[in-house]
C-alpha cells in the first residue's frame, strides 16, 4: 500500500506542475486578446475620426473652391463675345484656383491610400510624403517579393506618422525589409515622439503585425513586422 502511494504521489506531481505551467501561459493569451481588442476599438475610433475629418475636408475646402471656380468660369463664358480680354484675363487668374483644387483633392486622396502602393511603389511613395512634409528622409529598402498593398500601406502610414509629427527639417530614417515570411521595418527619427500608440500601429497589428516604439531624450524608434502571407 505504501508503495501505491508512492506512486500516486509520483504521478500527482508533474500535474501540479503543469498546471502550475499553463496558469502564465493562459495569462498571457488573455492578455493579448485584451489588447487586440483595445487596438481594434482604437482604430475604429481612429478611422472614424479621419473620415470625419476628410469629410469636413472635402465640404469646406475643395467643394467651396470647386463651387467658385464653376461660378467665374460661367462668367468668364459669358463675357467671350461681349469683352474678350475680360474673359481672358479671368481664365488666367483661375488657373491658380484649379491647380489649387487639384492639389487637395491628390492630398486628400493620399490620406485615403496612396495609389502607387497598389503597383507596388512603396518607396516612391515614402519619397513624396518626405518631400511634403520638408524633412530629410534616408530610405534603405530591401525587398525581393511582392507586397500586398495592405501591407505596404500599413508601412507607409506608420512612416507617414512619423513624419507629420517630426519638426520641419529633421532627419528620418526607415528601412524595410523581408526577414522569412514577415516584412520587417524600423522608423528611426531625431527626437523624442512619445510611445503612445496610434492608429498605424493598431493597423499593423490588425494585419497580425507587431510594433515596438522605444522613445527618449533624443531620438524615437518605431520597429515593427507583418507577415507576408495574409
Amino acid at each position: 500500500m505504501t508503495d501505491n502511494l508512492r506512486e500516486s504521489g509520483h504521478r500527482g506531481h508533474p500535474l501540479e506542475t503543469e498546471q502550475t505551467d499553463e496558469q502564465p501561459t493562459l495569462d498571457g493569451q488573455r492578455r493579448e486578446i485584451e489588447e487586440l481588442r483595445a487596438s481594434r476599438k482604437r482604430l475604429a475610433l481612429a478611422a472614424d475620426a479621419e473620415r470625419r475629418d476628410i469629410e469636413r475636408a472635402l465640404h469646406e475646402g475643395v467643394q467651396q473652391d470647386l463651387v467658385g471656380l464653376a461660378a467665374n468660369l460661367e462668367v468668364a463664358a459669358g463675357s467671350v463675345d461681349s469683352d474678350p480680354a475680360a474673359a481672358k484675363a479671368l481664365l488666367e487668374e483661375l488657373q491658380p484656383e484649379a491647380r489649387r483644387a487639384l492639389t487637395e483633392m491628390q492630398e486628400l486622396a493620399n490620406r485615403i491610400f496612396p495609389p502607387l502602393l497598389e503597383a507596388g511603389g512603396l518607396v516612391a511613395e515614402l519619397r513624396v510624403a518626405a518631400t511634403r512634409a520638408g524633412i530629410p528622409v534616408q530610405l534603405a529598402v530591401d525587398i525581393d517579393v511582392t507586397v500586398p498593398p495592405e501591407l505596404a500601406g500599413a508601412v507607409y502610414f506608420c512612416a507617414l506618422d512619423a513624419f507629420e509629427r517630426v519638426p520641419a527639417g529633421t532627419p528620418v530614417v526607415v528601412s524595410v525589409r523581408c526577414e522569412e515570411d514577415a516584412l520587417a521595418f524600423e522608423i528611426d527619427a531625431d527626437g523624442d515622439l512619445g510611445s503612445e500608440r496610434r492608429a498605424p500601429h493598431d493597423q499593423v497589428e490588425a494585419l497580425g503585425g507587431r510594433v515596438t516604439i522605444t522613445s527618449g531624450d533624443d531620438r524615437t524608434t518605431v520597429a515593427g513586422s507583418l507577415p507576408i502571407s495574409l
